[in-house]
């Protein structure tokens, strides 16, 4: 970047130092990843130059002979992928995706049945400042207090209470699979489009390691950044019937302009995850994510539903250790494991300052860390939060709400700087980019 260096030092010297950042940190966060060289080269090239508003042979300026064609090549990469009828690949990201869907499909007012905001829902499906709940009727359904999964039986009798025009499935911290077939025949039941987003397990649906939900769903939207390791932006799959309302949906109903240099960079993505060697990725991040859970409860934490079948999970710092979500995250923060607070259904504590932490391991797996790493992992996380309990219990009392003081402690400083030493060796040994 020795142009960008010349022209404004400081936005290089910036960058220079997140790349510092992201190359000593183990990004443990459930929605980041890193994408290929070749996913940066394309999303960053001369193609963000080009106004595209319009299709693949319907565009309204000129010069599109090689963007049709690069924005072809994405639908066709992305319908093999996911055995799609239909896709469309210029949503800018998941929640005006999900917006295009509901424009594209619904009327204003309509009954939409999706899982509850404080039980892992998602913004777009339901939030009173979202434009989801403003303009539609959210019925929201819940999971089962003892097993943690989707009640359906729950789903079924709501749906058929208030016969919604959609049903949405769609959760951004679930660890459990999802019976699609029984949302669809729940859908089918009360005349409903069926919905789901799969933006955290997509890439688990693209090798079949889950079942692929896009089939049997009327319309399908998901990220493209999260486990597909491409650019942040988003696609919708839709049977063949529903094509023309999705696309005029996305234009001219949300967005204008697709930024075509992202679309590339999808097409590249895409590319890489139809590659033998993704599979055996996703299959060694299912590994890693079951290695780390287990070493976890072998230190007394406490997971969800005690399991995970697919690339996440979370963590209960606060029934074992009285260390809030605030807390831990803080604390890993300084040690270099990138992790993020989140709640879990039925939560007592406040959703800034929750019990429990949320981990994935599609990123530590980027850098080829395998099962050995996650029990190295696991330690540095059980040590990380037992240096806070100490000194939480040394100045207070533990149960006391979230106190940041405590980062001041000097022998809770140098225990932490202990610890990211730790990190920062295994960092080492596996760099992002070679």
């Amino acid at each position: 970047m020795t142009e960008l260096n010349q022209t404004d030092s400081v936005i290089y010297e910036l960058i220079q130092k997140e790349t510092e950042r992201q190359e000593n940190e183990i990004e443990l966060i459930a929605s980041e990843n890193y994408t290929s060289k070749a996913v940066m080269e394309a999303a960053w090239s001369i193609l963000t130059n080009k106004y595209s508003e319009g299709y693949p042979g319907k565009r309204y300026y000129a010069g599109q002979k090689y963007i049709d064609k690069i924005e072809q090549i994405a639908i066709d990469r992305a319908k093999q992928l996911f055995d799609a009828e239909h896709v469309n690949v210029q949503p800018l990201s998941g929640s005006p995706a999900n917006l295009a869907v509901y424009l594209g499909l619904l009327k204003p007012g309509d009954t939409v049945l999706g899982l509850s905001l404080d039980q892992w829902g998602h913004l777009s499906h339901g939030h009173p400042l979202n434009f989801s709940w403003l303009l539609y009727d959210i019925v929201p359904y819940h999971l089962d207090k003892e097993t943690w999964k989707i009640d359906m039986e729950e789903v079924e009798k709501l749906a058929l209470k208030h016969k919604p025009a959609m049903i949405l499935a769609w959760f951004s911290a679930y660890s459990q699979n999802v019976d699609w077939k029984k949302f669809r025949t729940i859908a089918d039941k009360v005349g409903a489009i069926l919905m789901a987003d799969i933006a955290h397990i997509a890439w688990l649906i693209a090798w079949k390691i889950l079942e692929n939900p896009v089939p049997i769903c009327d319309v399908v939207t998901t990220t493209t950044h999260k486990t597909l390791r491409g650019p942040r932006w988003a696609i919708i799959m839709c049977k063949e019937k529903y094509a023309k309302q999705i696309d005029r949906a996305v234009f001219p109903g949300v967005q204008w302009w697709p930024h075509e240099n992202l679309i590339a960079g999808k097409a590249v993505a895409f590319a890489e995850a139809l590659k033998p060697e993704f599979h055996n990725y996703t299959k060694q991040v299912i590994k890693n994510a079951q290695t780390l859970a287990e070493w976890l409860k072998l230190n007394w934490f406490e997971i969800v539903s005690w399991w995970t079948t697919n690339h996440l999970m979370l963590v209960d710092v606060f029934s074992s250790l009285w260390v809030t979500g605030k807390e831990a995250e803080k604390a890993l923060e300084i040690v270099w494991l990138s992790t993020n607070k989140n709640m879990i259904p039925y939560d007592k504590r406040k959703p800034m300052d929750p019990s429990w932490i949320r981990l994935w391991t599609p990123a530590a797996t980027t850098r080829w860390m395998k099962e050995q790493e996650m029990k190295v992992i696991a330690n540095i996380f059980t040590k990380t939060l037992k240096a806070v309990q100490e000194v939480k219990w040394y100045n207070s009392n533990p149960e006391d709400k979230s106190d940041m003081e405590i980062f001041n402690e000097p022998n809770l400083i140098k225990k932490l700087e202990e610890l990211r030493q730790e990190v920062l060796e295994l960092c080492k040994k596996f760099p992002i980019y070679k």
